[in-house]
C-alpha cells in the first residue's frame, strides 16, 4: 500500500513547496529574487554559537539547480510534520558518506567557492545537542533560501509523520484530546447513569478530556519536550 511505504524526505520536501506555490511560480520569484540580492560568502565562524546563524554563500545561481532551492517556511513545515531539526552541521554528530562530501565538494568546485554555514535537517538523536544547565544537507543561500545539496540515509517511514501529529502543535494536541475524549465517552457504558441524569455524557467527556490534558501534558513537559513547531530550528535538549 502507498501509505505504508518509506518516503524521501527530499520528495516529500518537494511537495510541501508544491502545495504551498507552483514549481514555475516559484522559480520565477527567485530569479526575481536572485537579480535584487547580493550573496556574500563569509569565513567559517570561529565557534559553534556564531555557526548558528546561516552563512550565505556567494553561489551562482545560473549554475544551480532551481529544483534544489528551498525556502525556509518550506523546511520548517518538513520538519514540523515529521518533527526534525534543521540546525549547525557543526552539532551533527554522526558520520558523513563518501557521497555527501563529494556532493560538497563538487558544488564547491563548479561555483568556486568554499561553502560555509552549511546545515542539515534531521531526527534530534543524529546531533549533539546543548542542555540547559535520514538527514537533508543545505547551503543558505541568503534571504531564508536553502540549497539541497544531498540526502542520504534511509527513507523514513510514513508512520513518523502521523506518530508525532498530536504534538505537532498546541491546536494539534488539543484535537487529539478532544478524539480520544469523545472515543473514551463512546465505549463508557452509561446506560443507567444516563437514565438518571441527563447530562452524563457530556459530564464524562469533560472529566477525560480534562485527564487526557492534565497526564499528557504534565508527562509531556516534566520530560522536557516540547511541540515540534517549537523545537524545528532550537540547538537544546530541553525547551
Amino acid at each position: 500500500m502507498r501509505l505504508l511505504e518509506k518516503r524521501s524526505l527530499a520528495v516529500e520536501l518537494q511537495q510541501v513547496r508544491n502545495k504551498i506555490s507552483s514549481p514555475q511560480s516559484f522559480v520565477d520569484s527567485l530569479r526575481k529574487t536572485s537579480k535584487t540580492r547580493t550573496l556574500v560568502a563569509y569565513n567559517a565562524c570561529a565557534t559553534v554559537e556564531e555557526s548558528l546563524f546561516s552563512t550565505p554563500n556567494a553561489l551562482t545561481f545560473d549554475l544551480l539547480d532551481t529544483q534544489r532551492i528551498y525556502h525556509e517556511r518550506y523546511i520548517k513545515k518538513l520538519c514540523i510534520d515529521y518533527r526534525l531539526r534543521f540546525l549547525d552541521i557543526t552539532l551533527f554528530k554522526q558520520d558523513f558518506p563518501i557521497e555527501a562530501i563529494d556532493a560538497i565538494q563538487n558544488l564547491e568546485k563548479i561555483h568556486g567557492v568554499s561553502l560555509q554555514g552549511l546545515k542539515i535537517a534531521a531526527p534530534s538523536k543524529t546531533f549533539s545537542l546543548k542542555n540547559y544547565d535520514d538527514p537533508l544537507l543545505f547551503a543558505p543561500l541568503g534571504n531564508d533560501y536553502y540549497y539541497l545539496i544531498h540526502q542520504w540515509g534511509n527513507d523514513v517511514s510514513p508512520w513518523r509523520k502521523w506518530k508525532y501529529w498530536p504534538i505537532k502543535n498546541a491546536v494539534t494536541f488539543m484535537i487529539f484530546s478532544l478524539v480520544v475524549s469523545a472515543l473514551f465517552t463512546w465505549v463508557m457504558p452509561l446506560n443507567k447513569l444516563g437514565s438518571t441524569l441527563l447530562w452524563a455524557p457530556f459530564i464524562v467527556f469533560l472529566f477525560a478530556f480534562k485527564s487526557i490534558v492534565a497526564t499528557v501534558a504534565y508527562y509531556f513537559f516534566m520530560m522536557g519536550k516540547n511541540f515540534n513547531s517549537e523545537i524545528w530550528n532550537r540547538p537544546f535538549k530541553e525547551n
